[in-house]
């Protein structure tokens, strides 16, 4: 019989808790957790789960799509509407965008304040 695991929490490594939770934050509509502070911050997203940003000494951001610091997280998003318009409003949210771009037109990779890689695509 398999375990019965429901996941709850997903929690990223950053060296500013609170703003990369204000960067998702912006970016999703999240609410910006209670007990958030300068060492974990969170966000409570649907169905209880929590988009955690723990501070990390001496944090390295990721350094994709080499693997000198791996990524060892991609979080994927469906967006509504225009990929480029919301590209362009996470751009001035913080967000960069290597020039590796492996899917096209069909999603965009961009990475997060912290480095964090994650992608956009089309409902």
């Amino acid at each position: 019989m398999p375990l019965q695991m429901q996941l709850v929490a997903i929690t990223l490594d950053c060296p500013d808790p609170l703003a990369l939770a204000a960067f998702y934050q912006q970016a999703t509509g999240l609410e910006l957790h209670p007990k958030s502070d300068a060492d974990f911050a969170g966000l409570n997203g649907e169905h209880g789960l929590l988009i955690g940003f723990q501070r990390v000494d001496d944090y390295r951001a990721p350094s994709w799509p080499d693997q000198i610091v791996p990524q060892q997280l991609h979080i994927c998003f469906k967006i509504e509407g225009c990929l480029g318009e919301a590209e362009a409003r996470l751009l001035e949210l913080g967000a960069g965008k290597p020039d590796h771009q492996p899917h096209g037109d069909k999603a965009r990779v961009l990475t997060d304040p912290a480095g964090h890689p994650f992608c956009i695509s089309r409902l």
